[in-house]
C-alpha cells in the first residue's frame, strides 16, 4: 500500500501521474483516510492536520515522489441555474447565511442535496435540480490563513 504524505497543489493538466484518486468532498476535507484507486489498489493519505481541503486537480505524492491526481467524485447535489444574476445572488446569500458549503460558478450554484434547502431556494424564485455531479465548494474567505484576530 502506498501512503501519500505530501501536498503538491494544482497540477498541470498534462502532468504525468501514477494514479487518480476520485474523492467526495467529505474525503477531500479529511487529512487522514484510506481509499482505493480505480485499479483496486489501496492508498493511504496522511497529511498535516489543519490544511485546506483538497481540490479537484490537486496532486499528492508519496515519499518516493510518485504523484497522484485528485478528482471530485460525483455526489448527490442540488444545482440552481439562472440567467438572472440577482436570483443566484439572493440564493447564495441565504444559503451562506445557513453556513452551507456552496459551489459558485458562472450561471449556477451547487450545494449538497437537502430538501429543506431546496424548498427555501424555491421560495426565492429559483428551481433547484437534484442531480449527481462533482461538488467543488468554495474554500472560504479565510482558507489562505490571511485573517487573524489580534
Amino acid at each position: 500500500m502506498h501512503t501519500l504524505t505530501q501536498r503538491i497543489g494544482a497540477l498541470a493538466p498534462d502532468q504525468p501521474v501514477a494514479g487518480t484518486l476520485v474523492l467526495t468532498i467529505e474525503q477531500r476535507e479529511r487529512s487522514r483516510f484510506r481509499t482505493e484507486l480505480a485499479n483496486g489498489e489501496t492508498i493511504g493519505v496522511i497529511l498535516e492536520r489543519g490544511g485546506p481541503a483538497l481540490r479537484a486537480g490537486d496532486g499528492l505524492a508519496n515519499d518516493a515522489g510518485a504523484v497522484y491526481r485528485i478528482e471530485a467524485a460525483s455526489e448527490s447535489v442540488s444545482t440552481v441555474r439562472s440567467d438572472d444574476p440577482l436570483v443566484l445572488l439572493r440564493a447564495a446569500y441565504h444559503l451562506g447565511n445557513r453556513h452551507t458549503p456552496l459551489e459558485v460558478a458562472d450561471g449556477y450554484l451547487r450545494y449538497r442535496h437537502d430538501h429543506v434547502l431546496d424548498a427555501m431556494v424555491r421560495g426565492l424564485g429559483a428551481e433547484p435540480l437534484h442531480e449527481t455531479a462533482p461538488f467543488q465548494p468554495e474554500s472560504g474567505a479565510y482558507a489562505g490563513g490571511g485573517h487573524h484576530h489580534g
